[in-house]
């Protein structure tokens, strides 16, 4: 069974249609009048404001992953039903942007967000490009059709923040070769190094949702943290977005181990004269730990092709493109058919022409 949601819309002053974000301009545009608006005159007219449509009450948290929600368009009326991790979705009959608000309360509200930088259409020629260069490309692959299916998306992320000390001391050695007549010799210096101190690691980013390939969203980083903004839901108009469904603590351990062995490589590199073989003692571990929940934009296309599912990602601020690009089998048969008749040919030719040069000697 569905239940209920609130939904949140902005709504141009000027005609009162559907309000888009620009990632070019920054700004909220109409689709129907062309006006734009910035934040603060769509917060004036729409009562946007983050503080107010981010309170929490007992009866706005979901907590219950697998439910269903459903919303009805306040544009159209359509009754739409969407899972439990969608958080900004469209009204499939009319495109207006639905942000479900009671998805983004409480734990559930971000505290952070990177807007779209890169449009629509940044992401299309990117997708374009792929068959650019690549002659083993599907010629369908990038048809309109698998154009229309690009989308952009807030995908959840968690940000860790550490600091790391303690001791790290390791045996180290150095050597000095030498050759007297036809003896070599070998010097050996032994020392016991001591390193203590301690390193900063912030903002470690690990996405937060189950649906995304880890690997993928790993490979679109890294991201410009510098334009990291608080959190507003308007920024979600025009796009999709998702909230996590893996608690941030959950996904500590999948950074934790890797700030604590950057940090031992730092105070070993601060040794690089020795040769290490041992070390004696480990005593880093991480303290002042800190987590935060932000939104990252993606753009994302998934193509079937050949029974298999290819996914494809851009960073939505730096354009940073990246997916499992397929190959079309019978067109490599062919191209590999042709180069070996046209190998054929010159092989003969100049057989023959070598006969036909020895013949004249």
């Amino acid at each position: 069974m569905a239940k209920k949601t609130e939904v949140l819309d902005n709504k141009c002053p000027g005609c009162g249609g559907k309000l888009d974000f620009d990632p070019k301009s920054g700004k909220w545009k109409c689709k129907f009048c062309g006006k734009s608006y910035t934040l603060e005159e769509i917060q004036k007219y729409n009562n946007a404001s983050s503080e107010k449509n981010n309170e929490s009450t007992t009866e706005d948290m979901v907590d219950n992953y697998d439910e269903y929600i459903s919303y009805n368009c306040k544009n159209c009326g359509a009754e739409i039903i969407t899972d439990a991790q969608t958080t900004a979705t469209f009204c499939v009959y009319c495109g207006n942007t639905a942000i479900l608000k009671n998805k983004l309360s409480g734990k559930f509200s971000p505290t952070k967000i990177i807007p779209f930088k890169k449009t629509m259409e940044d992401a299309t020629n990117a997708f374009l490009q792929l068959s650019k260069g690549r002659p083993l490309v599907p010629k369908d692959f990038t048809n309109q059709k698998n154009i229309e299916k690009i989308r952009g998306i807030y995908i959840p992320f968690w940000f860790h923040s550490f600091k790391v000390g303690g001791e790290l001391n390791f045996r180290g050695e150095t050597y000095t070769h030498w050759t007297v007549g036809d003896t070599h010799y070998t010097k050996t210096k032994i020392y016991d190094i001591e390193r203590a101190g301690s390193a900063q690691f912030e903002s470690v980013p690990v996405d937060g949702s189950t649906r995304f390939d880890n690997a993928l969203m790993n490979t679109i980083q890294p991201y410009d943290y510098k334009e990291l903004i608080p959190y507003n839901h308007a920024y979600l108009s025009g796009f999709l977005a998702e909230r996590f469904d893996v608690e941030g603590e959950k996904t500590r351990p999948e950074v934790e181990p890797d700030v604590i062995e950057n940090t031992r490589r730092l105070f070993k590199n601060s040794a690089s004269q020795y040769v290490i073989k041992r070390v004696t003692t480990d005593t880093l571990a991480t303290e002042d730990y800190k987590i935060e929940y932000v939104l990252l934009p993606v753009y994302m296309v998934n193509v079937k092709y050949g029974g298999k599912m290819h996914t494809f990602a851009m960073n939505g601020q730096t354009g940073e493109f990246v997916g499992d690009i397929p190959v079309d089998k019978a067109k490599a048969v062919r191209i590999a058919i042709i180069l070996f008749i046209v190998l054929f040919i010159v092989f003969s030719l100049a057989m023959y022409i070598s006969q036909k040069a020895g013949g004249r000697i």
